[in-house]
């Protein structure tokens, strides 16, 4: 019997990768053993992926100003870029550290500032992922179970949104896929430098998002130390000098930070003493598990979790992952994930210690099972795009799984576990679409019925007949993928902005506010889960809340927009519509509703979230609309001072200068409840002349309010810029002239009492 005649589980070692010239040729042509169809078929899903996420990119704008700001200031300065400054005067950093920004900072110092040159990156990195995934899977298991995990991983909704929106975790995805595949190499054949690749990569990951890029460190090195194919002396040596990698990796630019002179670096942001470890072990680090991470929305003094009505961040526990927060955006095929982990496991763990189909299951089972418990109990900060982590261990486990049963369909107990899987999968679609009832109803229905019909099929008929087998998976795949593809769709076919992101049509994930904070709206439309900027509660992309769809380079979009904000829809105000020549859309505000739900006033009024102008929760969340009177006043001069402006909180601050391309600091960091700058070290910038302007409103109202933290800097810098300053009115948005002092404050300086432009 020849090796292609032995199920690909059951091949006692890896193909010997090719070398030379051959490498070339394999590139177009694939393996030699494979099919025609093979090569063809991957290359096609890159390319259909690549197109896909490319599709439209533009509605989204500048996505998450936060990251784009920092991007701009990046591709003007190399001391931003390589700090991650969130402006180019490099007042303070943004939040993370900054491997994710690198990428975009290089395209915008390329291209120029664009909505394109910011969000193409993210793409690339997903379709990178995409075939990174493919051939780690492809290397142990067929082909068919790369292309499938290949595709499982392109339409899970949570991917889609990531992979088009410029946050971090798109970078740790395709870096936490990198590491999968390096530490699958190193199981093959035992040899050191898959592992050391294996470190350098989470070293990466860590300079994108700290701790998280070490969830997946525990089980990875327990696999390996059980399973490589060499003694346990030199697995032992080998995870050490994987750990040594890994911290030359990511701790390189933390010991330059550390080491840095803090009065010619920016300020850490994030921090409340100016520290990057700090930062790392408190705020992004333990206390998203305990909840306790000072300077955050209700951080401090008992933590996220438990002092803001049990679960401000949302429900926690096992079913956290299917709930109706996070279920629509990640869970699609997770319940046939873990049925195919556990079946996987089982055929292959009569093979011998080295068996490398078994490990390969433990590896992305592990990775999926510690990455799902930490999500599921973690009580601090979380977002529903943080499940985008799970989708390649997700996908990996569906392709490889699926494939094993079906080369084992011949015994019933596996033809049954694989028509269980199908099953399972089209009841839990049913359920999700039920939670948004008038979306695509009869997809419901189509899915349910099918999905079960192709679950008989597979597991009473399909062992008998090789053809009705082959047609009852077909069907059987179609009908799993259906629903999480529709979603997809519909996140493919909406612009996001913002920093709190949603995949799906409207409601498809209905987080009640921050997880239930007392005093919010209902979870039918209000909350951040409910419908999104730019969407109408019924999910009809245009109909309300989207701006331009390019609006890039300060251009104003297609419909007469400001540039690709998409923020309309706040409290009080009507959302503009993309349709219709930028005219207002079919849809209307819904006061004290919209993103966050809630009467005006009570919970967010007492935290000083009603800002003046401002975006959701007062530019907290999101930035401004900076109309053209604005940004022709702020800008004028602006060469001649280090900052344009001030602004409290960085969401704010970036609106101001993505439109303008000009530094402003952000007081307080994203919050605007970090201690920077002190009051003391304001006033002397404003006395050397180094900012022009003070944006009145913004961040949490100065100070967190009544169970927050932070320093309550950015309330003290408020309090004496009113006191002191001349108020200037353009519009809406109410300005302080920071070289023009009050005639009653007895200073020098031009008097007057208030200005008006442009009312």
């Amino acid at each position: 019997m020849t090796t292609a005649d032995i199920p690909t589980h059951q091949i006692p070692e890896a193909v010997s990768p090719p070398s030379g010239q051959a490498r070339i040729a394999r590139l177009w042509r694939g393996r030699a053993e494979d099919p025609r169809w093979v090569r063809p078929a991957f290359l096609g899903l890159l390319l259909l992926t690549f197109v896909a996420y490319l599709w439209d990119l533009s509605a989204s704008g500048y996505a998450n100003s936060f990251y784009s700001a920092a991007a701009q200031a990046g591709g003007v300065s190399w001391k931003a870029l390589f700090f991650g400054s969130l402006d180019s005067a490099n007042a303070i950093t943004v939040d993370k550290p900054p491997a994710a920004l690198w990428p975009m900072g290089l395209s915008v110092r390329i291209f120029g500032l664009s909505s394109w040159a910011i969000l193409v990156p993210q793409v690339l990195m997903g379709v990178g992922t995409v075939a990174v995934l493919y051939a780690a899977v492809r290397r142990r298991f067929s082909a068919a179970a790369g292309l499938i995990a290949g595709v499982v991983l392109a339409t899970t909704p949570v991917a889609a949104l990531m992979f088009r929106f410029n946050n971090p975790d798109a970078l740790l995805a395709l870096l936490m896929t990198v590491t999968i595949y390096f530490v699958l190499r190193a199981l093959e054949d035992g040899r050191t430098k898959w592992l050391v690749w294996a470190g350098v990569a989470i070293g990466f990951a860590f300079l994108t998002k700290t701790l998280q890029a070490f969830l997946i460190l525990p089980p990875l090195a327990v696999v390996y130390g059980v399973f490589a194919p060499t003694t346990v002396r030199r697995r032992l040596g080998q995870i050490g000098l994987s750990a040594g990698a890994m911290v030359v990796a990511g701790g390189w630019w933390t010991a330059i930070v550390e080491l840095w002179p803090a009065s010619s670096r920016p300020y850490i942001g994030g921090s409340q003493n100016n520290s990057f470890l700090e930062l790392t072990f408190g705020y992004n680090g333990l206390g998203r598990i305990s909840g306790d991470e000072t300077g955050s929305v209700g951080g401090g003094g008992g933590g996220g979790g438990r002092g803001m009505g049990g679960g401000g961040w949302g429900e926690t526990g096992l079913d956290r992952m299917f709930n109706s927060e996070i279920g629509s955006q990640i869970s699609w095929l997770l319940p046939a994930a873990l049925i195919l982990l556990v079946a996987g496991i089982v055929i292959t763990w009569r093979a011998k210690r080295t068996e490398t189909a078994r490990g390969a299951f433990l590896v992305w089972g592990s990775a999926l099972l510690m990455t799902l418990l930490i999500f599921s109990f973690m009580a601090g900060i979380f977002h529903q795009y943080y499940t985008v982590a799970l989708a390649p261990y997700l996908a990996a486990l569906v392709g490889m799984g699926v494939t094993v049963l079906w080369e084992e369909r011949g015994r019933f107990v596996w033809s049954a576990v694989l028509g269980v899987v199908v099953a399972a999968t089209a009841v839990w679609a049913y359920v999700l679409l039920g939670r948004t009832p008038d979306y695509l109803p009869w997809l419901r229905w189509a899915v349910l019925v099918v999905g079960l019909v192709a679950a008989v099929g597979l597991a009473v008929a399909g062992r008998w007949n090789r053809r009705f087998a082959l047609s009852a998976a077909g069907v059987g795949l179609v009908a799993s993928l259906a629903a999480p593809f529709a979603y997809t769709v519909s996140t493919l076919n909406t612009g996001h902005t913002g920093s709190i992101v949603t995949a799906g049509p409207a409601g498809a994930s209905r987080m009640g506010g921050m997880g239930g904070f007392p005093g919010r709206g209902g979870r039918d439309g209000g909350g951040w889960g409910g419908p999104r900027m730019g969407q109408t509660p019924t999910g009809k992309v245009g109909q309300a809340g989207q701006a331009g769809r390019t609006g890039i380079n300060g251009q104003t979009g297609a419909n007469g927009q400001a540039p690709g904000n998409g923020s309309g829809g706040r409290t009080g105000q009507p959302p503009m519509g993309r349709q219709g020549n930028g005219q207002q859309g079919q849809g209307q505000s819904q006061t004290g509703q919209g993103r966050f739900g809630g009467a005006p006033g009570g919970w967010m009024a007492e935290r000083g979230f009603g800002g003046r102008g401002g975006g959701g929760m007062g530019g907290l969340l999101d930035g401004q609309q900076v109309s053209a009177k604005v940004k022709t006043k702020i800008s004028a001069h602006a060469d001649d001072y280090t900052w344009m402006a001030a602004a409290i909180g960085s969401q704010n601050a970036a609106s101001y200068q993505l439109a303008t391309q000009k530094p402003v600091m952000a007081i307080g960091g994203f919050n605007g409840s970090d201690p920077s700058p002190t009051l003391t070290q304001f006033k002397k910038d404003v006395t050397d002349g180094k900012i022009h302007y003070f944006v009145a409103g913004g961040g949490m109202g100065g100070g967190m309010g009544r169970g927050g933290s932070g320093s309550g800097a950015a309330s003290k810098i408020t309090s004496w810029v009113e006191g002191r300053f001349v108020k200037v009115t353009v519009g809406s948005v109410t300005l302080y002239d920071l070289t023009q002092v009050k005639a009653s404050t007895g200073s020098s300086g031009t008097s007057g009492s208030s200005g008006t432009s442009g009312s």
